[in-house]
């Protein structure tokens, strides 16, 4: 069988990539800590003044938001480093296990808001009554959140990080709970009490909802969850394209930070040659590697046979093992002075089929059709073998 598995710690993009990444990451990241820190002040400073708890409570959200930032830009720039003896598949999922804690940071913040928001629900004379002051603040907030959003999304599909598109989705959530914000502050305004502390408790709702994706689909590629259906589809319709591949089983997919790697079997006619089994699974690797961007190694196992249906041939004795048997029996067959040229083997099936190539001048003192009944019959004699075939050249 024959393995495509000529690994040299690059299964992540070269090193000039991932500084590129990096500095991409770090550059957009950067920015947004900026704006949330600037957010969270403010937003916090009007919502006191204007006295909002759904804004304070959208202040202490920008805050986790510059929390998370910092976590981005950490787990960036460790996971960004290229493979090494290691870590020979890289250090991508640095940024995968960051993405978890930074949901559970955000589930915790959300439960905060959520317990103090309830609490003034039951106790009406700890309700506040914002002012406009606090909805010019959160005006400010869904414009500025907005942009982040587009910034950091454009960033995040240039260099396939799912860690920045997930911020990118957060700086979303932070637009859209700002909206509520508003829908609350203006309700209180117009005399509803309780609406600020109700839009306060849908602010925590929605940071426990981006807080639990964040970290559930992290999880899932922390324990190796397969990509999604249709790609996985797409992946093996792409290896049954490949010339001298029959069919293809034991399709494994898994991801590693943004990239995806790939382990198959692919079956093949037994009859090839090593090289040629070597060709079709390095042309495979190539192109699922050249068909999709996110796949970014392939290890392909090549199969002689279905090891699905077929015996398996594990446990079958070693070439030295069945030669040294054979070879003297054969001797007494050929005669003295000729030697047997090439044995190749073939273990298929819970057996193994010989082929024995002889000299042509095996021919002067025995007939074809005899040297094969007669070598032939050494088969017998081993339960191993299912078949010897005799060539000449």
């Amino acid at each position: 069988m024959v393995h495509s598995n000529d690994r040299h710690y690059h299964l992540i993009p070269e090193t000039s990539d991932s500084e590129a990444r990096y500095r991409a990451s770090r550059k957009v990241t950067v920015v947004g800590a900026a704006v949330n820190l600037l957010l969270a002040i403010g937003k916090t400073i009007m919502g006191l003044l204007g006295n909002s708890q759904a804004l304070v409570a959208d202040g202490v959200h920008s805050l986790s938001d510059l929390v998370t930032d910092l976590m981005v830009l950490v787990a960036s720039k460790h996971g960004s480093k290229a493979a090494d003896e290691d870590h020979p598949y890289g250090h991508a999922r640095i940024e995968t296990a960051m993405t978890v804690g930074l949901g559970i940071v955000l589930i915790a913040v959300a439960a905060g808001i959520s317990i103090d928001a309830v609490a003034r629900l039951f106790n009406p004379e700890k309700l506040l009554r914002p002012g406009l002051l606090a909805l010019l603040a959160a005006a400010v907030s869904v414009l500025a959140n907005e942009g982040l959003f587009r910034y950091t999304l454009h960033v995040a599909r240039r260099v396939r990080s799912n860690l920045l598109k997930a911020n990118a989705w957060h700086h979303r959530s932070d637009a859209l709970s700002s909206i509520v914000v508003i829908v609350g502050v203006g309700g209180t305004m117009a005399g509803l009490d309780y609406l600020d502390a109700i839009a306060a408790v849908g602010v925590a709702f929605m940071v426990a909802k981006i807080g639990w994706d964040l970290a559930w689909h992290s999880l899932r590629e922390l324990v190796d969850t397969s990509l999604d259906p249709e790609t996985v589809k797409a992946i093996r319709d792409e290896l049954k394209e490949v010339d001298g591949v029959h069919s293809v089983h034991e399709l494994r997919t898994r991801r590693m930070g943004p990239d995806a790697l790939v382990d198959v079997h692919v079956l093949v006619d037994p009859e090839l040659s090593v090289s040629e089994g070597h060709h079709v699974s390095e042309t495979a690797r190539s192109r699922l590697i050249g068909r999709f961007d996110e796949v970014q190694d392939v290890l392909v196992h090549i199969d002689p046979e279905d090891d699905e249906e077929s015996r398996p041939s594990v446990g079958l004795p070693s070439r030295q093992a069945l030669l040294d048997h054979l070879y003297p029996h054969w001797r007494k067959v050929i005669g003295k002075g000729l030697e047997v040229q090439k044995v190749t083997l073939h273990y298929l099936d819970g057996k193994v089929r010989m082929e024995i190539v002889l000299p042509l001048g095996a021919l002067e003192k025995h007939s074809a059709d005899g040297l094969q009944k007669a070598l032939a019959a050494t088969a017998d004699q081993h339960d191993d073998i299912a078949l010897i075939k005799v060539y000449f050249a």
